[in-house]
């Protein structure tokens, strides 16, 4: 079945009338930042993610804290799509929005499905609110809606009757709301409010007040969307066909600290992590800073030159050890990050992407650092890069960034983006005993000792930590001298170690994986992705198959050096389609690498891929038609 198409497969129940079943359903909440959408979205994912259910999800939120409220400006929203079969993007369009205000409804009533459900606070819907937006007439009154099955519900003056008796200000009982609409969510789909129930109780445990109330709205909503018969019926989706194991919800920020703690206990070195806060990025350094107890140092720098700084000095010091930020914050870092491949230090540089350029869209997700990773940075100075897929990939690829580091004596840049960074999907949580070690390079004895003789695998220099009898060496970012490391100005050893830094990078390529290719290995189209277009490009090109079309695709997480089976993959296509969100970064890299006369998908708009977007571009290649 088509994943844009996400028809509901209706079976009869065992209590007909009261239950339908559901392969797959797409939910969107929307309302003003300050409504608690993304809480309300993420406590509903929990949920989900207990049932069974595989799911992906697309926090989309404004930049500004707070937003003028009733704005269209203002707007937060946040979608999920859970089924009972694998699940790879957070869906094209809602099959159901969930609308508190009229700007909330004017912003997103676009992307509901025709004859999809729409349940609006119909206490926001007044004359004021409908000023903010330019709504002429009430939209629940005017047809304007007529395609959709409404639900108005009254839910500031229900959230207050729920909350009757108890000592709360207006204010606090109008917060309430979310829980009350949640409530209602999870009779509709069926779903366990344990989950959400706890959360309220860790989170509010200091006021048994704020517990209290939440509790009842979360109850009165579930309780009245139960017996006020105004859906009619509810719906199952039943658990997703999962390997068994033990899992949870995970964003891609989350797996990403998470994966540098891996690292931190698989390389037995102490992790040191300097930043600076940055959106999309920050949510990293939270993370991180709870894990003290794992060895973890975390530094909240007072800007970014500072945080990648300390990074330098950290691994000087024989630390495990990163910094993190977002595009911004690598153009600052860019001459230090040349520091760092002058004195071959083992450093991790995480690029979690946002629109830009400047500050851009903080809050929205791009591709657009791609180039800025690869070249960014004055003289020969090249880095290997490599990219998440997934957010649960997250967690791989940055104990891969990691290894390399190590293993090479060079920065790595590990780029992940907003979509991955925030969005989430169920994480089955690896056997710790089954990851592979992270091998710390012995160093020679100090007779032996050459700051720049390299070993002949991987052309490393030996890592030498500060304080060491018979280890002194000098580090800077003046040239140095082949295997003395003394300062030189030889114009002859400038470009033999230029050339041996790029050698060394380039020897990457011999621990890369050979491509797992998607679809025949030789045919009409290959579509060619990296980063977080990886659920959008795999459900296209899965549905393209099912309609007998000779497409294929192939992921590619180590964007420097590419891998060495490329090329030849590339040359058994008559189309190459490379969807990028950015103007078509990775597309120059390939056509400039491999000559081949491939085209690019481009969206710049801070929001991902839809499926098909994607399957309209192959369509358009198939019938010859330009993009």
């Amino acid at each position: 079945m088509s994943e844009i198409n996400l028809k509901s497969q209706l079976k009869p129940d065992s209590n007909p009338g009261r239950i339908e079943e559901l392969e797959a359903i797409t939910i969107r909440f929307a309302g003003d930042s300050g409504d608690g959408i993304q809480l309300t979205g993420m406590q509903f994912t929990t949920s989900t993610a207990m049932a069974g259910n595989d799911l992906s999800t697309l926090p989309d939120y404004p930049a500004e804290i707070r937003a003028p409220v009733g704005t269209l400006p203002g707007v937060s929203g946040y979608q999920i799509q859970f089924s009972s079969r694998e699940v790879l993007t957070p869906g094209d369009a809602p099959d159901v929005l969930v609308a508190m205000n009229p700007a909330a409804l004017k912003a997103n009533i676009k992307d509901l499905k025709k004859g999809g459900l729409l349940i609006v606070n119909v206490d926001s819907f007044n004359s004021q609110n409908f000023a903010k937006v330019q709504y002429a007439k009430n939209p629940l009154e005017d047809g304007s809606l007529s395609d959709y099955r409404v639900i108005p519900v009254e839910l500031s003056r229900l959230t207050g009757n729920s909350l009757a008796g108890l000592p709360l200000t207006k204010v606090q009982v109008e917060r309430c709301k979310n829980f009350f609409a949640l409530g209602m969510m999870y009779w509709l789909y069926d779903r366990p409010m344990d989950s959400t129930l706890r959360w309220i109780e860790s989170k509010f445990k200091k006021n048994p007040l704020l517990v209290e109330a939440n509790h009842k709205a979360l109850h009165a909503g579930n309780a009245y969307a139960e017996t006020a018969e105004i859906f009619g019926h509810h719906y199952r989706v039943r658990k997703a066909p999962i390997a068994p194991g033990l899992y949870r919800n995970i964003t891609g920020n989350e797996a990403t600290a998470l994966g540098m703690v891996a690292a931190c206990h698989l390389s037995g070195l102490e992790l040191w992590y300097g930043s600076y806060p940055i959106t999309p990025a920050s949510d990293i350094l939270h993370e991180l800073s709870k894990h003290k107890n794992f060895g973890v140092k975390t530094f909240q720098a007072e800007d970014e030159i500072a945080a990648i700084g300390s990074t330098i000095g950290a691994a000087f010091g024989g630390a495990l050890a990163a910094t993190g930020t977002s595009g911004p914050g690598v153009a600052l870092k860019s001459e230090a990050i040349g520091l760092a491949v002058m004195v071959e230090l083992p450093l991790v540089i995480l690029n979690v992407q946002r629109g830009g350029p400047s500050t851009g869209l903080p809050t929205k997700t791009e591709q657009a650092d791609l180039l800025q990773v690869l070249y960014g940075r004055n003289g020969e100075c090249p880095v290997p890069v490599v990219a998440a897929a997934t957010p649960s990939d997250c967690f791989n690829m940055i104990l891969e960034a990691f290894r390399i580091s190590i293993k090479y004596m060079t920065p790595v840049f590990f780029l992940s983006d907003g979509y991955l960074g925030n969005g989430s999907e169920p994480w089955l949580i690896p056997d710790a005993k089954r990851l592979a070690k992270i091998e710390v390079p012995s160093i020679p004895s100090s007779a032996d000792f050459k700051p720049y003789k390299r070993d002949e695998a991987t052309l490393a220099r030996p890592w030498a930590s500060p304080g060491l009898a018979g280890y002194e060496h000098r580090i800077g970012g003046l040239e140095k001298a082949e295997v003395t490391g003394n300062v030189s100005y030889d114009p002859d050893n400038h470009e033999r170690m230029v050339r041996l830094r790029a050698a060394k990078v380039n020897k990457v390529v011999q621990d890369i994986p050979a491509t797992d290719v998607l679809g025949p290995r030789k045919g009409k189209v290959l579509v060619v992705g990296w980063g977080s277009t990886y659920g959008a490009i795999t459900a296209a090109v899965k549905n393209c198959q099912a309609r007998g079309q000779a497409v294929a695709s192939i992921h590619l997480r180590y964007l420097n050096p590419l891998p060495p089976d490329l090329g030849d993959i590339l040359s058994q296509y008559e189309h190459v389609l490379v969807p990028e969100m950015n103007m078509g970064q990775l597309l120059k890299v390939l056509r400039a690498k491999y000559l081949v006369p491939a085209v690019g998908l481009n969206k710049i708009k801070g929001q991902p891929f839809k499926v098909s977007e994607i399957e309209a571009g192959v369509e358009s290649i198939l019938k010859g038609r330009s993009l």
